[in-house]
């Protein structure tokens, strides 16, 4: 992340860079939370948020004004596809990927217990909710991670999603019920 600071820094127009700085910079970890689901790797969700902050300040003049975190958030999913779209034509994947991405964010879905014992049982349940998100098929993924990480509303992430808000709707409706699946699964494994 520091090589888009620094490539904003160094770009000549300082007054677009701190307009864009002040609007954008309080949304890059939405970003790369994003990425991260997107493309299962740290590493190239790292990539994908740097490139999405360097096409965002690129044509930050397009940018129509409103809230400018389904904006970055839109980039930054075109990103990803392109990124999908290089990996098919390249044979060679990670197959890490998935597990090196859930150990990157410590902390993202638990919040601070009281007692040793309650920070043990919620990154347990933290966990075992990240890995059945990224378990979730793409679109569905992507609509979780939307609403509930990065908190957008259903117009917003129906924008960033370029579908209708009754399909983010479903979209959401089909994740939850994979999910709640999915967990009482867990459960019954236990």
């Amino acid at each position: 992340m520091r090589h888009a600071q620094v490539a904003l820094a160094g770009s000549g127009s300082g007054d677009k860079a701190q307009r864009f700085r002040a609007a954008a910079l309080p949304y890059l970890d939405d970003v790369y939370a994003l990425a991260r689901y997107l493309l299962r790797n740290t590493a190239d969700a790292e990539d994908a948020a740097q490139e999405c902050y360097l096409r965002a300040f690129r044509h930050f003049e397009t940018f129509r004004g409103g809230p400018i975190k389904p904006w970055l958030l839109a980039i930054l999913r075109n990103v990803c596809r392109a990124e999908y779209a290089r990996r098919v034509t390249q044979p060679a994947m990670q197959a890490d990927g998935l597990q090196a991405a859930e150990q990157c964010v410590d902390g993202l879905w638990t919040e601070g217990g009281s007692s040793p014992e309650a920070d043990a049982l919620g990154r347990l349940d933290g966990e075992t909710v990240q890995r059945l998100i990224a378990e979730l098929p793409d679109q569905f993924r992507e609509a979780i991670v939307l609403r509930e990480v990065n908190e957008l509303s259903y117009r917003e992430i129906a924008d960033v999603a370029g579908v209708p808000v009754g399909t983010v709707m479903s979209r959401l409706a089909r994740a939850r019920a994979l999910l709640r699946a999915a967990w009482i699964a867990e459960e019954n494994k236990s």
